[in-house]
């Protein structure tokens, strides 16, 4: 880690700092709040636990808690409020968008139980499918098992891949700095990316 600089350095000494149960914590918040990538935490965790500094078994573990226990969340949401009115309620987030909630939605009238687990594996979906299935009063053993079952297969993929990164020391030291400009730019073009929609969005009501 101590090759890492900028932004990758920052997120790594951060992701190591909260340990393995505040990667669930991750996990949970990036369930109920899309925004937050899975795809930028977990492969990063997954990275400190080839250092090291983390465990990749105890991780997969409260990722998937994590997720899971987002995932009820936002089902109880939809089953007390109905789909409208939880979709209606929950655009009102940042940089958080309606049609986010209707692509879920149509999703899982499309393909039934089954878009539990798929969409898990789905950014976009991954998190609001759980909507729809709790305003349809999807049963909850198959919602529950669909779910830590996708969940799981997606937190694991990502955290291995993190942890084969982590065995290129000398690619890490060589590319370190490159590492960092890439992050950035990630970060930047998944933001602009959020507000350009969002203008998009309002112009067009």
């Amino acid at each position: 880690m101590e090759e890492l600089t900028g932004i990758a350095a920052w997120a790594a000494r951060v992701m190591e700092s909260v340990g393995e149960w505040g990667v669930g914590l991750f996990t949970l918040l990036e369930t109920v709040f899309p925004p937050i990538p899975s795809e930028v935490i977990l492969p990063l965790a997954g990275f400190l636990s080839e250092q090291g500094q983390l465990d990749i078994t105890l991780m997969i573990f409260t990722s998937t808690l994590g997720a899971y226990l987002g995932a009820l969340l936002l089902y109880w949401l939809g089953a007390a409020l109905g789909l409208e009115r939880s979709i209606r309620w929950l655009s009102r987030l940042p940089l958080v968008d309606r049609a986010d909630f209707e692509r879920a939605a149509g999703w899982f009238n499309r393909h039934g139980s089954a878009s539990i687990f798929f969409g898990r594996l789905i950014p976009g979906v991954r998190s609001l499918i759980s909507l729809p299935a709790g305003a349809q009063r999807m049963r909850l053993l198959t919602f529950s098992l669909f779910t830590i079952a996708g969940s799981g297969l997606w937190n694991t993929l990502l955290l291995t891949l993190g942890a084969v990164l982590g065995t290129q020391y000398e690619l890490i030291q060589q590319y370190s700095r490159y590492l960092n400009y890439a992050v950035w730019a990630a970060v930047v073009a998944f933001l602009v990316w959020l507000v350009v929609r969002r203008i998009r969005v309002n112009r067009a009501g």
